[in-house]
């Protein structure tokens, strides 16, 4: 495998950022219209967050960006190579890596910018060892809410889609949660009362009570169910395809997983763009 490709080769260098200070609301207008799944966090110019899909879904009620963000990102420098950026991702299993000279930002490399140039690689081992069989999939009529709950449990981004007859019909991906997603506005109330614990005299249903009313903002996953917001007839492969050819099915179709079926289109296993990685770093 080529030793000699570099992050400044393959790097995005207009990246779309958000700064401190910031809000939810910002942020998840910038994922929506930009249709990707996080940004860096700026502050003076420098790299001091990260913020994704995943924060969001996590913590639908926090608007405050410093909040939500995850800290001190790992970020890699211009001159790395690519097996080191493959490294990096995988080692903490995360999805993007700012791009960082001189302390200033000035680009990103993600996941797929890696899977991009291994589909030009042309490494035609199998994909079998690196398919995660383990899958958590979830039946076509499941309540979105609930789909975008197990995904949260289950520490992953995407699930397959089975019907009754447990043939794969689609996939659900946080992108596809969050596109379906609103913001919801409330007041609720919080009754604070006047009266102390340790006085006698104050009983129960006398005390005088103090009622705040607070607006409450959060993120609402609509009441569909899987079959609404599901891509349908997703790209698949099977055990024997390459890592290169899964690649390029990755890159031309845009996606971040493929399902891995028989014949007989049963869900055998979840190819992820990260286990595609796995293999430039074996060659290092």
């Amino acid at each position: 495998m080529p030793k000699n490709i570099f992050i400044e080769d393959i790097m995005v260098r207009d990246v779309a950022c958000a700064t401190l200070p910031g809000s939810r609301d910002e942020v998840l207008k910038i994922l929506k219209n930009k249709h990707i799944s996080g940004v860096p966090v700026l502050k003076d110019s420098k790299v001091v967050g990260i913020v994704t899909r995943t924060n969001l879904l996590q913590n639908p009620e926090e608007e405050q960006l410093a909040l939500l963000m995850t800290r001190d990102p790992i970020t890699i420098s211009p001159g790395s190579d690519l097996q080191t950026a493959a490294r990096l991702l995988l080692q903490h299993g995360i999805r993007r890596l700012p791009v960082v000279d001189d302390g200033k930002l000035v680009g990103l490399v993600t996941v797929a910018d890696v899977v991009g140039t291994i589909a030009d690689m042309n490494i035609d081992i199998p994909i079998k060892d690196y398919v995660e069989k383990e899958v958590v999939a979830i039946y076509n009529e499941t309540p979105l809410p609930v789909v975008a709950r197990i995904m949260e449990l289950a520490g992953v981004k995407a699930v397959p889609v089975l019907d009754a007859a447990l043939e794969l019909i689609g996939i659900i991906s946080d992108r596809d949660v969050i596109a379906a997603s609103v913001i919801e506005d409330s007041v609720e109330m919080s009754d604070m009362s006047a009266g102390q614990d340790d006085d006698a005299w104050t009983w129960e249903s006398m005390r005088d009570t103090m009622s705040i009313y607070y607006s409450v903002s959060r993120i609402k996953v609509p009441n569909l169910i899987g079959n609404d917001v599901m891509i349908r007839e997703p790209i698949t492969a099977t055990y024997i395809a390459s890592v290169s050819d899964c690649a390029r099915k990755m890159k031309r179709n845009r996606i971040d997983q493929i399902p891995i079926i028989n014949s007989n289109r049963k869900l055998q296993g979840l190819l992820r763009d990260h286990d595609l990685l796995k293999p430039l770093v074996e060659s290092e």
